[in-house]
């Protein structure tokens, strides 16, 4: 297989180090991410800015094309310039995320829409995140990855879909199965503290707790409570279809 690799972490961080050694395993990886952290910052593309390109080392073996933009930009960049005229990439995989992308959250995620840009170029493409942000073991993460690619490889995803895995962060002997879920809509409450620097200039640093999980057993949070793997497949056409009709009965006038 052909195989893209990228994050929204950083190009040095051990998610990414993690999936590149799986994958390697049955195929060529070609490995482009953000040369700094990029999470949270969504489906942003880099407009205004030149896009510089660099090799990235790691022990003094080439790894992989760190890119000064955002998850997107590297998926565009790598697959309009870098790859242009190499063999079709056969899937492409955003992760091992630091940290669960489910509910609301998936809007924000770098790592998810580093997936989004893949299947908007046509790339069979999934996500995938650890569900926590101490002390993270990735090696089971990246062997499931490495068994979930081979299986989308075979079965082929529907056009403009893409897959957003999250896999509960305990021993792999604690995961309970596998749940295909939906999005949930279990939001943050969220609160700017504010804070002074040394200078006494007051600053705003976000905070949040999630909300309530709804209790339906088909939610991607409540399958990461219950220790099995969330898998969502997600669609980019963003249309509210049942609305439609109703949105036509207003008689809009100019």
């Amino acid at each position: 297989m052909k195989i893209m690799l990228t994050n929204d972490d950083g190009i040095s961080v051990p998610g990414i180090a993690a999936l590149a050694k799986e994958m390697n395993k049955v195929g060529e990886t070609f490995i482009v991410a953000p040369e700094t952290e990029m999470s949270a910052v969504g489906h942003a593309i880099t407009l205004h800015d030149p896009l510089r390109v660099s090799d990235f080392y790691k022990n003094g073996t080439y790894f992989g094309k760190a890119v000064s933009g955002t998850p997107a930009d590297c998926v565009k960049i790598a697959w309009s310039a870098l790859l242009k005229d190499q063999p079709k990439t056969d899937i492409l995989i955003s992760g091992i995320n630091l940290g669960s992308n489910t509910g609301i959250n998936t809007i924000y995620s770098g790592t998810v829409s580093a997936a989004t840009e893949g299947a908007i170029l046509g790339i069979p493409s999934f996500a995938i995140s650890l569900t926590t942000y101490r002390n993270p073991d990735f090696t089971f993460a990246a062997k499931f990855a490495r068994n979930l690619a081979e299986k989308v490889v075979e079965n082929e995803l529907p056009k403009g879909v893409f897959l957003n895995v999250n896999v509960p962060a305990v021993p792999e002997e604690q995961i309970k199965g596998i749940k295909i879920t939906r999005q949930g809509m279990a939001n943050y409450t969220e609160e700017f503290q504010v804070r002074k620097d040394p200078r006494h200039r007051e600053y705003y640093w976000l905070t949040g707790e999630k909300q309530e999980i709804e209790p339906d057993d088909d939610v991607d949070d409540r399958a990461i409570l219950q220790n099995k793997i969330s898998i969502t497949p997600v669609h980019y056409d963003l249309t509210y279809y049942s609305f439609l009709n109703e949105l036509e009965n207003w008689k809009l006038k100019l």
